[in-house]
């Protein structure tokens, strides 16, 4: 059984009386465990069909399925718990909070899911994951760029969620940091068995999914 379902998604929006699909009836079929990446160059609709997907952005029409569920059939509550027990989000920047420390980022999410049995000791196993057990104590400033992807990877995992979602990861990083970030992705990937879905302007990148979809003027195709 597929763990992510996306039916005839559509979304427009109005800008000074001009519409405009920035989705245009995008479909796939995902199973639990594949690493997915969608590629695309900026203003093509996949950070928009993403947003969708992680229950950040309503469509206009369409579905979406996780693990059976119709994810925009849900309430207000339910479609609040979706976005914080079953999504992990990975943004384009770290998004750290600067005035708190990897361990205190990493609580965060579980302040909001309510999630926060044995938090403290998920926390120090996801930073131990991405090679980081020994910055727990530290602060944004203290790090490298790809040491404060590394600790937004593990936020992201905290509320141990079935979908990681991951939107330009890794457009602000050099190269070796870049493939520093992919390495742990694919590392997530394989040792939890989520199922990933990386969105990047970056086909080199896509190429190392194991399933590659093309997004253009809104249309989602798998190539």
């Amino acid at each position: 059984m597929a763990s992510l379902i996306v039916k005839n998604i559509t979304k427009s929006f109005r800008i000074d009386g001009i519409e405009t699909k920035a989705v245009d009836d995008a479909s796939m079929e995902i199973e639990k465990g594949q690493f997915v990446s969608i590629v695309g160059h900026s203003g093509s609709g996949k950070t928009t069909f993403l947003s969708i997907i992680g229950g950040i952005l309503s469509p206009n029409s369409g579905s979406v399925y996780v693990d059976g569920q119709d994810v925009y059939r849900m309430n207000d509550d339910g479609l609040a718990t979706y976005r914080a027990t079953k999504i992990g989000y990975v943004f384009q920047f770290a998004s750290l909070m600067p005035m708190l420390t990897s361990r205190e980022n990493l609580l965060l999410p579980t302040v909001f899911s309510g999630l926060k049995r044995d938090a403290n000791k998920r926390a120090e196993r996801y930073m131990e994951l991405v090679g980081l057990k020994d910055k727990l104590n530290s602060y944004p400033y203290q790090l490298s760029g790809g040491q404060q992807r590394r600790v937004a990877i593990s936020r992201a995992l905290m509320n141990e969620p079935e979908l990681l979602l991951a939107d330009e990861p890794t457009g602000d990083l050099d190269e070796q940091t870049e493939a520093e970030v992919m390495a742990f992705f694919m590392q997530v990937n394989r040792e939890m068995g989520l199922t990933f879905i990386l969105v990047t302007h970056n086909s080199a990148l896509a190429d190392t999914a194991t399933r590659k979809f093309r997004m253009s003027n809104g249309r989602l195709n798998e190539v």
